[in-house]
């Protein structure tokens, strides 16, 4: 499975990168606002500092709702860096958009997606990716990682080559059960990847060691 960091920070990116996990940027206008870029300039600035830093795609998310307006969109983001992904919503006029943008060689990630359903349809049409929504399928007390399950089972039967980018992941957890459940990535911030770092058995082992190293070699 591939991590994606789902963020406008670049600070973030680099120590992503750093750590050598960086497989790809998810990120929307309300991280952007998040990381203080305001305004359609800034943003499009921003974008292609993320694509300097990153060598895997780049999820752009388009403001427009309807057919046209994401098209002409969504072509001006592309043109921004060739590891533009354009970020298309999961509703009509987004899934002929993305057709459209299939067939013009432009790669697409149907976002808010929450059902199996909706994950074939992105399919048909030729999504790049589609981001199921983990954390808030589980808010409406369904199972997020059921639906992971449900869609991955779906595609390898049908042969659908869109790949399935687990989204809203909370925590370390959702990242385990995301890669069994087969999520081709996981989208989730950096403090939720470190925590896969993390046991209390190897801090403690840790601890442990350097304390007997110390014993026997006292300063």
């Amino acid at each position: 499975m591939r991590f994606f960091i789902d963020t406008a920070d670049l600070d973030q990116i680099e120590e992503a990168r750093d750590l050598g996990i960086l497989d790809g940027v998810t990120t929307n206008p309300s991280l952007m606002a998040k990381s203080g870029i305001t305004g359609a300039k800034n943003i499009e600035e921003h974008y292609k500092k993320i694509c300097q830093l990153v060598d895997g795609d780049v999820s752009a998310e388009v403001i427009a709702t309807d057919v046209k307006g994401i098209i002409s969109e969504g072509e001006y983001l592309a043109s921004l860096a060739p590891n533009i992904v354009v970020k298309v919503p999961m509703i009509k006029d987004g899934i002929k958009a993305i057709s459209y943008f299939s067939s013009k060689g432009i790669k697409t990630n149907c976002t808010l997606v929450f059902s199996a359903g909706q994950a074939i349809i992105a399919a048909k049409a030729g999504a790049s990716y589609i981001s199921p929504f983990v954390g808030r399928v589980d808010d409406i007390n369904w199972d997020g990682i059921a639906l992971i399950e449900e869609i991955a089972e779906i595609y390898a039967i049908q042969m659908f080559e869109t790949e399935i980018l687990a989204a809203s992941i909370r925590n370390a957890r959702h990242i385990v059960q995301s890669a069994k459940a087969g999520a081709d990535i996981a989208t989730c911030p950096l403090h939720t990847i470190m925590g896969l770092l993390k046991h209390p058995l190897t801090e403690n082992g840790l601890e442990k060691f350097l304390a007997d190293y110390r014993k026997g070699n006292p300063a």
